[in-house]
């Protein structure tokens, strides 16, 4: 019996087949006929969407090397069994290597997710000191809702084709979906005065329920994200996290968090972020 098929995907795809997709071992004709099929079914075309943001994922928490053109044609060629040859022209080695089974690499990546973890949670104490100084105001390390958003926010803005659930053509639908899943009315400030528009959100896992993500961008293509998702305590402290060129700054009012997400400059992102806060019923102005 092949099981390899999922009775949920269209006829035509296979999990076999969109994984090898996903991971970039396809040869070229191959893969220009999956994106071909993929453009006309929406259904298949999300879930690798899915699959792309957990390899994001995955890489965003491990640190795992960005794969090249170079390196993922000598992949193929190693994987098909080429020929490799010497300076001289004339060939010098015959490499067969079995492809490794996707249920393989996904158990990897899992081992090495859950050891990052613990890892992380015995390091938690002694971060400050080993960073440098990566998120500052008191506390030491940030909340874990602050770490989610800046990981949601390496995930999705890459996504060109998926980078939301529901755009901003629909936005009455967005609110009301996510107020009514993080059982709290929402709004969407507008950050058009700072260039901004809104791309559209979606529905993340938070720490101890639902999480929102809205997406914004302006005219170059840069984005940023707010996520807000309810949390146990109450404070109105306002702090930085940062995570390489990523700059989160995140703050706490009536028992939601609220992180603001991107790559500019500090300065300009928290003048965001004090708009924001203002506008979603915060008090900024306790943070001068």
């Amino acid at each position: 019996m092949n099981n390899d098929h999922d009775s949920s995907l269209p006829e035509g795809l296979d999990l076999r087949a969109l994984s090898a997709f996903v991971d970039g071992e396809l040869p070229p004709m191959e893969r220009a006929a999956i994106e071909a099929q993929l453009a006309q079914q929406p259904q298949a075309a999300a879930r690798v969407a899915a699959w792309r943001a957990q390899k994001a994922a995955l890489q965003a928490l491990c640190g795992a090397p960005q794969r090249n053109e170079h390196n993922e044609h000598q992949e193929h060629n190693e994987r098909s069994g080429s020929v490799g040859r010497s300076d001289a022209g004339e060939p010098a080695f015959i490499v067969v290597r079995r492809p490794t089974p996707w249920w393989q690499r996904v158990g990897l990546a899992a081992c090495w997710l859950a050891a990052g973890a613990g890892l992380a949670l015995a390091l938690g104490p002694l971060a400050p000191r080993l960073t440098g100084g990566a998120w500052n105001g008191l506390g030491g390390q940030p909340p874990s809702f602050a770490e989610r958003a800046d990981i949601a926010y390496a995930v999705y803005t890459p996504e060109r084709r998926h980078p939301v659930e529901v755009a901003a053509s629909e936005e009455e639908h967005l609110i009301n979906w996510l107020s009514k899943r993080l059982n709290r009315p929402l709004s969407v400030p507008s950050l058009q005065e700072y260039g901004y528009s809104l791309v559209g959100g979606r529905l993340l896992p938070g720490e101890a329920g639902p999480a929102a993500q809205f997406m914004y961008e302006n005219t170059s293509g840069a984005r940023l994200t707010l996520y807000i998702t309810g949390i146990s305590r109450d404070e109105t402290a306002f702090r930085l996290f940062r995570d390489g060129n990523r700059r989160t700054f995140y703050w706490v009012n009536d028992r939601m968090g609220y992180a603001l997400s991107g790559p500019i400059a500090e300065g300009k992102l928290r003048s965001i972020a004090i708009e924001v806060c203002s506008a979603l019923g915060g008090k900024p102005e306790s943070w001068q």
